[in-house]
């Protein structure tokens, strides 16, 4: 175990050193990141201008939640998403059979050793908006609201992680996964807004089968203390709780469909 450990924090530390090589285009990158997403947000920031609130949110709040999901996003996505986006490549070039002969999980070894700086500048944009907005949200704070934040950032970040393991994995059984990845960004888009300015069917689904609230409107909401649509008083325990349960599905089935992999010829 202590070996396999070494081994993925030395494949991390080398995946950073070799990226540090060429760290003006790094910079580029991470400046073009933040940049692309601080403009829809600020389409967010105009409409709220006019309008001063959004479903009963203002902007202050939805900054909070805006930052909530991209930091969130961005510490899951760093370790899985340009990774397991190759899996239908990987597979249909033989490249995964290789992985499976060598002494190491090969799900390990894909995310630790594809381990994604350029998210640097969602995760300076997505800080950035909650330390902006944490001092006007009105959140009355304690050690346990502190840990809650914490725990439900981490939360976030394995949502994100797990999704995508899901996806990736499709393409272990059905050959093909990359269209997956379209529809799951077409939700994601959806979950950085609150879920109560959706019909009641999607806040339903958003909180149950598609698990992409829990991302950031039930933790910012249940900080704020703000009532989450079919939670309601559970809303902190599901936020904390949505994470660990996702990675156990994701694993389950990573492993469901690793056992019927036959590899690109099918």
């Amino acid at each position: 175990m202590r070996e396999t450990l070494s081994l993925m924090l030395y494949l991390v530390r080398l995946r950073i050193r070799t990226r540090l090589e060429f760290r003006a285009s790094l910079i580029i990158a991470w400046i073009a990141q933040a940049f692309g997403y601080a403009s829809v947000f600020m389409s967010v920031w105009i409409i709220l201008a006019r309008f001063r609130q959004l479903g009963g949110w203002s902007w202050p709040e939805m900054a909070l939640l805006l930052g909530f999901h991209t930091l969130g996003y961005a510490l899951g996505a760093c370790f899985t998403f340009v990774q397991l986006r190759r899996m239908e490549e990987l597979v249909h070039s033989g490249e995964f059979d290789a992985l499976l002969v060598r002494p190491v999980n090969p799900w390990a070894f894909l995310v630790f050793s594809g381990f994604n700086i350029e998210y640097g500048g969602h995760i300076a944009l997505g800080f950035g908006l909650i330390v902006w907005a944490l001092p006007q949200a009105g959140i009355v704070w304690s050690l346990p609201v502190v840990l809650q934040l914490v725990a439900s950032l981490a939360s976030a970040a394995m949502i994100t992680a797990s999704v995508v393991t899901v996806i990736g994995a499709c393409a272990l059984v059905l050959g093909r996964a990359r269209y997956l990845f379209g529809i799951y960004f077409d939700f994601w888009e959806l979950s950085r807004y609150p879920a109560s300015i959706f019909a009641p069917s999607l806040q339903l689904a958003l909180v149950t089968v598609i698990p992409l609230g829990y991302m950031a409107y039930v933790p910012v909401a249940a900080l704020l203390g703000r009532p989450v649509p079919y939670l309601g008083s559970g809303a902190v325990a599901a936020s904390l709780a949505a994470g660990p349960v996702c990675v156990l599905v994701a694993i389950t089935f990573w492993r469901f469909c690793l056992r019927r992999y036959q590899g690109a010829g099918g």
